[in-house]
């Protein structure tokens, strides 16, 4: 069955991955870009969208959703006392007001689905408390919150779940990965002795958007290679 999705960062990433990978299954994708512009795939229309903005405009929208994707974020990795106050506010406007502007615009139209589905990101960060990681943690740790939340408020109508990956080979990552030896050092510090792949978070983040996962909501799911819970 062909499902309306709206990806609010489906330009790079993680993002374009579930884009595509959705449109391929016959689903009808609303995908936005900011800076980078994207050019209609298809099954995928692109829009801009300033998420910054006061009044994001999402005017593009159909009168149904079924499912929504909240997809930026950013990566900051500084000791605590090197960061203003100003970096975590403008983390939170990016990650968690986002967020909320986005799903509030959207809440009519996924309404009028029989089975919603929300996926938003979190970060494995959150759950080990990992040094140089204050920014985005604060950030991360209110979506998990927010997630769990949206979950009792609007089950059993809509579905809302969280990904918290570890560190994934994407633009994001890009400082973190741009060598050879630094892959190399990061993977092995995974259990599986990888960095995850935007292909592996697209295919949970697939299967949490349709009705595979039709008896699934509030969870934070941890896809991080193994290392946010086992040693070896």
């Amino acid at each position: 069955m062909q499902k309306n999705i709206l990806i609010v960062g489906a330009s790079s990433g993680i993002g374009l991955q579930t884009a595509l990978q959705l449109a391929e299954e016959g689903h009808r994708i609303y995908g936005t870009f900011n800076s980078q512009e994207c050019q209609n795939k298809q099954n995928i229309s692109y829009h801009h969208l300033n998420i910054l903005a006061d009044n994001p405009d999402f005017g593009f929208l159909p009168e149904q959703l079924d499912a929504l994707i909240y997809c930026p974020g950013s990566i900051s990795l500084r000791p605590f006392g090197r960061i203003k106050p100003e970096d975590f506010a403008a983390d939170y406007q990016l990650q968690v007001l986002g967020a909320i502007k986005t799903i509030q615009a959207a809440l009519p139209m996924l309404k009028k689905s029989d089975n919603a589905s929300i996926v938003l990101f979190s970060t494995v960060a959150v759950q080990l408390g990992l040094g140089f990681h204050s920014q985005v943690a604060a950030s991360k740790g209110a979506i998990e919150g927010l997630c769990r939340s949206l979950a009792a408020e609007f089950a059993p109508k809509i579905r809302v779940n969280c990904i918290a990956p570890s560190l994934t080979d994407t633009v994001l990552a890009a400082n973190l990965l741009n060598s050879a030896e630094k892959k190399e050092a990061n993977a092995q510090r995974h259990p599986l002795k990888k960095i995850g792949r935007p292909e592996d978070i697209a295919n949970l983040a697939s299967f949490l958007l349709t009705d595979k996962s039709a008896w699934m909501t509030g969870q934070i799911l941890h896809l991080d290679g193994g290392i946010g819970s086992i040693r070896t």
